[in-house]
Protein backbone atom coordinates (compact mmCIF):
# COMPACT_ATOMS: atom_id res chain seq x y z
CA UNK A 1 0.00 0.00 0.00
CA UNK A 2 1.28 3.43 -0.90
CA UNK A 3 0.60 6.27 1.50
CA UNK A 4 0.68 9.89 0.44
CA UNK A 5 1.87 12.46 2.90
CA UNK A 6 0.49 15.94 2.41
CA UNK A 7 2.99 18.68 2.95
CA UNK A 8 1.54 21.85 4.31
CA UNK A 9 2.91 24.85 2.42
CA UNK A 10 5.00 27.22 4.47
CA UNK A 11 2.98 30.13 5.82
CA UNK A 12 4.07 33.68 5.02
CA UNK A 13 6.26 35.23 7.66
CA UNK A 14 4.37 37.47 10.11
CA UNK A 15 6.40 40.15 11.88
CA UNK A 16 5.22 40.84 15.43
CA UNK A 17 8.00 43.08 16.79
CA UNK A 18 10.68 45.42 15.46
CA UNK A 19 13.71 46.09 17.66
CA UNK A 20 16.55 48.64 17.45
CA UNK A 21 19.75 48.69 19.46
CA UNK A 22 23.54 48.69 19.71
CA UNK A 23 24.19 44.94 19.81
CA UNK A 24 22.66 41.52 19.14
CA UNK A 25 21.85 38.47 21.21
CA UNK A 26 22.94 35.03 19.96
CA UNK A 27 19.46 34.48 18.44
CA UNK A 28 19.74 37.70 16.33
CA UNK A 29 17.30 39.63 18.52
CA UNK A 30 18.50 43.03 19.71
CA UNK A 31 20.27 43.47 23.05
CA UNK A 32 20.32 46.89 24.67
CA UNK A 33 17.30 48.44 23.00
CA UNK A 34 17.58 52.14 22.11
CA UNK A 35 16.49 54.67 19.51
CA UNK A 36 19.39 57.11 20.07
CA UNK A 37 22.85 56.43 18.65
CA UNK A 38 26.25 58.09 18.43
CA UNK A 39 27.70 58.90 14.95
CA UNK A 40 30.30 56.09 15.08
CA UNK A 41 28.03 53.27 16.28
CA UNK A 42 26.67 50.38 14.26
CA UNK A 43 22.86 50.36 14.37
CA UNK A 44 21.17 46.96 14.66
CA UNK A 45 17.56 46.16 13.82
CA UNK A 46 15.72 42.86 14.16
CA UNK A 47 12.28 41.85 12.99
CA UNK A 48 10.75 39.19 15.21
CA UNK A 49 8.19 36.56 14.23
CA UNK A 50 6.39 34.57 16.95
CA UNK A 51 5.37 31.59 14.78
CA UNK A 52 6.76 29.66 11.81
CA UNK A 53 6.88 31.23 8.39
CA UNK A 54 9.02 32.09 5.41
CA UNK A 55 9.57 35.01 3.09
CA UNK A 56 11.80 37.75 1.77
CA UNK A 57 12.44 40.30 4.52
CA UNK A 58 13.72 43.71 3.42
CA UNK A 59 15.14 46.61 5.40
CA UNK A 60 15.45 50.11 3.94
CA UNK A 61 17.47 52.67 5.94
CA UNK A 62 16.50 56.31 5.26
CA UNK A 63 18.10 59.65 6.19
CA UNK A 64 16.83 63.06 5.00
CA UNK A 65 14.42 61.36 2.58
CA UNK A 66 17.20 59.39 0.87
CA UNK A 67 17.84 55.65 1.00
CA UNK A 68 21.28 55.10 2.53
CA UNK A 69 21.16 51.29 2.52
CA UNK A 70 18.79 48.50 1.54
CA UNK A 71 19.03 44.74 1.99
CA UNK A 72 16.78 41.70 1.49
CA UNK A 73 17.15 38.32 3.20
CA UNK A 74 15.28 35.11 2.33
CA UNK A 75 14.34 33.42 5.61
CA UNK A 76 12.40 30.39 6.77
CA UNK A 77 11.59 29.59 10.40
CA UNK A 78 10.03 26.41 11.81
CA UNK A 79 9.14 28.37 14.97
CA UNK A 80 9.72 31.89 16.34
CA UNK A 81 12.78 33.70 15.10
CA UNK A 82 14.57 36.96 14.41
CA UNK A 83 15.99 38.42 11.22
CA UNK A 84 18.87 40.85 11.81
CA UNK A 85 19.90 43.86 9.76
CA UNK A 86 22.52 46.48 10.57
CA UNK A 87 23.78 49.80 9.34
CA UNK A 88 27.54 50.20 9.69
CA UNK A 89 28.86 53.67 10.40
CA UNK A 90 30.88 55.22 7.58
CA UNK A 91 34.44 56.24 8.48
CA UNK A 92 33.30 59.83 9.11
CA UNK A 93 30.35 58.64 11.20
CA UNK A 94 26.65 59.18 10.61
CA UNK A 95 25.48 62.78 10.29
CA UNK A 96 23.42 63.80 13.34
CA UNK A 97 19.69 63.84 12.71
CA UNK A 98 16.54 61.77 12.37
CA UNK A 99 16.58 58.41 10.58
CA UNK A 100 14.07 55.69 9.77
CA UNK A 101 14.30 51.99 8.97
CA UNK A 102 11.38 50.48 7.03
CA UNK A 103 10.63 46.77 6.72
CA UNK A 104 8.78 44.70 4.15
CA UNK A 105 7.96 41.00 3.88
CA UNK A 106 7.45 39.73 0.34
CA UNK A 107 7.19 43.33 -0.86
CA UNK A 108 4.48 44.32 1.64
CA UNK A 109 5.16 46.90 4.39
CA UNK A 110 5.20 45.41 7.90
CA UNK A 111 6.46 48.33 9.96
CA UNK A 112 9.11 50.94 10.53
CA UNK A 113 11.09 52.48 13.38
CA UNK A 114 12.41 56.00 13.77
CA UNK A 115 15.74 56.67 15.47
CA UNK A 116 18.12 59.54 16.03
CA UNK A 117 21.87 60.06 15.75
CA UNK A 118 23.26 62.61 18.25
CA UNK A 119 26.79 63.80 19.00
Amino acid sequence: MLAAVACRPTEPLKVTTIQLGRSLNSDDSVAGHTTTFKPGETIYASVINDVSGAGAVSARWVYAGQTVSQETKEVSFSREGATEFHLQSPSAGFPPGDYRVEFQVNGQPVGAREFRVEN
